[in-house]
């Protein structure tokens, strides 16, 4: 049975995620795309575990299906010609960061099981170690062969795969805080590792140059933030639908078994290049080296990409690969074919209203990148589109590789060429040619047949809340009011005590229930974690778990971070950075300056969160050799 597979996704309770990443948008997207088997995403988390025993029900030997009722449900929201089976497998993701070998390693590992009650060990085992309730993809001070060793002391059949084997930052080879080889990270348990996840920034003829990695099979996963990101990359597999079978097809790496992957082009990866991001530097390797490794604009070290660190640890040439590899494709999503082809963006009403028409015509967006006819794709979709998904599967594309967190882009037409090829397109060894008019890609509602739904309300909206609306009774005249109080602003003035939370509880419950607002575009902001937590309580007692879960309730703090993992990337900060309390700091500070004394770290660890950093640079070399050592080991 042919099997498309991505094991390595997230839900909602990770941080900078969408809202609607829960198993019904899963099972959605995962059919438009094309996707029969999903990983479920942060295993680790006490309340997704909660969902998906109040979601799921067992399906093959270790996979899970939709409950049959909720299963009915999301079909309705299918295009008929996209519909077909989705299973989830137990799976997550885990950041450790720990001391080893005399450096700071920071990497992350998926995480699998076959039954729910192996995941509820692994998650009592894990918060011994640390906070797993505050981030779907938890970050502990955990050496990943000790995390492999746990999960394997519970079950032997729970597995670990190394993820994105070589993203600078946060990665098992990475070249900010990786190792240089498997066994020097997973020592004695090496033999447990069968399978490598090569991320979207590298492809398999870029790990193809590392004989190290030969044992491997290579596997590639979207690590999707959003349901709209599931199979960007992803595995196909001819097997057995369970559990078992899949993991026997990657131990083995059989040709038969496992057919290869389905991958981004490396170069849109926003870490393939070497660069400097704020000053707009993009270098190869052979420029980096030429440089010492300094940006030539601001004289600061650049952010090491995957292709260079590819190139420290590969000792095959370019075009080199072992005796066994797997086939792949590279793939440009749908979305952004139609952007090109609209000259708009890929979120666009234009391109989303094509993207809908197209899965209705001809199925899930997988067959239509890889096996729907051309002329077929022509007939639903236009000249142009045909001629770029054909550009795409002969690899005939436009390239602007990414560098230091910035997405690369890759593209089948320059702007002239899509200009011109608007009036005329032939496809060159199709075995035909035909002509259309400039006018051919502007479609009007009245030439697409519209999916039913076509523009639905957040399900949330239509859904009935778990418990009743909260009784009038419950609250004093003045709660009264400020509940149902119109207009866009409302200032409630009260002392302490006086029911202050409970007013503002009850009206963003009748916000949802009575005026139709989407909970994810609530957001309830307050001062501490205790009073957060006791809002969210309180939420979740009027609207049930499930609606509750969508609101943003947080701490001034919580929210400032949240914001800073969506959008970081735009100061240049990643959204995988780490918070650090005080002794953490402390920490930090004594491995980058070993030289001082606790005493002098203790000291210049005030003086510096004082707001006097330009004060102990104006100190002397070694107080500014200090600083900015530290500087450098927080990034």
């Amino acid at each position: 049975m042919k099997i498309i597979a991505d094991l390595h996704i997230h839900s909602r309770y990770s941080r900078a995620t969408s809202k609607k990443l829960d198993f019904e948008h899963l099972s959605q997207w995962a059919q438009m795309k094309g996707v029969t088997l999903l990983g479920t995403g942060d295993i680790s988390h006490p309340a997704w575990l909660e969902e998906m025993r109040q979601t799921l029900q067992p399906a093959e030997a270790g996979l899970f299906k939709l409950k049959d009722e909720i299963a009915r449900a999301v079909q309705s929201r299918v295009p008929v010609a996209s519909q077909g089976a989705v299973r989830f497998m137990l799976a997550g993701e885990i950041s450790g960061i720990y001391k080893k070998n005399g450096r700071v390693r920071k990497v992350h590992n998926v995480i699998f099981a076959p039954s729910l009650e192996d995941a509820a060990k692994i998650q009592a085992a894990l918060e011994k170690i640390g906070n797993i309730r505050s981030d779907g993809r938890p970050i502990l001070g955990l050496d990943s062969r000790d995390l492999l060793e746990i999960i394997l002391e519970i079950n032997p059949q729970n597995h670990l795969i190394p993820a994105h084997i070589w993203t600078p930052w946060f990665s098992m080879l990475g070249s900010k805080s990786g190792f240089d080889t498997v066994e020097e990270c997973f020592e004695d348990l090496t033999p447990h590792i069968f399978a490598l996840e090569t991320g979207l920034s590298s492809d398999p003829p870029m790990n193809w140059r590392v004989s190290n990695l030969d044992r491997y099979t290579l596997v590639s996963n979207s690590d999707a933030h959003s349901p709209q990101k599931l199979a960007r990359e992803a595995n196909i597999f001819d097997t057995d639908p369970s559990y078992s079978a899949i993991f026997e097809a990657l131990q083995s790496g059989a040709p038969a078994n496992f057919k290869g992957t389905l991958e981004f082009f490396p170069e849109e990866g926003k870490y393939h290049l070497d660069g400097h991001r704020k000053c707009k530097l993009r270098w190869t390797p052979a420029e980096t080296l030429a440089h010492n490794g300094l940006c030539a604009v601001c004289g600061k070290p650049v952010t090491v990409g995957v292709m260079h660190r590819v190139e420290t640890l590969a000792d095959r040439p370019a075009g080199g690969k072992p005796a066994r590899v797997h086939p792949f494709q590279s793939l440009i999503p749908l979305p952004e074919l139609l952007s090109e082809v609209h000259g708009v963006g890929p979120n666009s009403k234009r391109v989303q209203k094509h993207y809908q028409d197209l899965l209705t015509r001809l199925g899930s967006e997988l067959f239509i990148l890889l096996d729907a006819p051309l002329e077929d794709i022509q007939k639903a979709g236009g000249a142009l589109l045909a001629e770029g998904i054909r550009r795409m599967r002969a690899r005939q594309v436009i390239l602007a590789p990414g560098y230091d967190g910035e997405f690369g882009v890759v593209k089948v037409f320059d702007e002239g060429e899509r200009r011109a090829l608007s009036g005329q397109v032939g496809f060159q060894g199709s075995g035909f040619e035909f002509r259309v008019s400039s006018s051919g890609f502007r479609v009007s509602s009245s030439e697409i047949q519209q999916p039913e739904n076509q523009n639905p309300k957040p399900e949330t909206r239509n859904q009935k809340p778990e418990t009743k609306n909260p009784k009038p009774e419950t609250l004093s005249p003045e709660q009264e009011a400020a509940v149902h109080a119109a207009g866009e602003s409302l200032i409630i003035v009260a002392g302490p005590g006086a029911g202050k939370t409970r007013a503002l509880t009850h009206r963003i419950a009748h916000l949802i229930q009575a005026k139709n607002v989407a909970p994810e575009s609530v957001l309830a902001i307050t001062f501490t974690n205790k009073a957060a937590a006791e809002m969210a309580e309180r939420l979740s007692a009027l609207l049930g778990q499930k609606i509750a879960a969508q609101l943003n309730v947080k701490t001034f703090h919580a929210f400032g971070a949240m914001v800073l993992r969506a959008d970081g990337e735009r100061i240049g900060l990643s959204p995988d950075f780490a918070i650090l309390d005080q002794a953490d700091c402390l920490l930090l500070l004594k491995e980058a300056c070993p030289h001082l004394s606790q005493r002098e770290a203790v000291e210049r660890m005030n003086e510096w969160a004082n707001g006097a950093p330009q004060r102990a640079k104006d100190k002397g070399q070694g107080t500014r050799d200090c600083l900015e050592a530290y500087q450098n080991a927080l990034r």
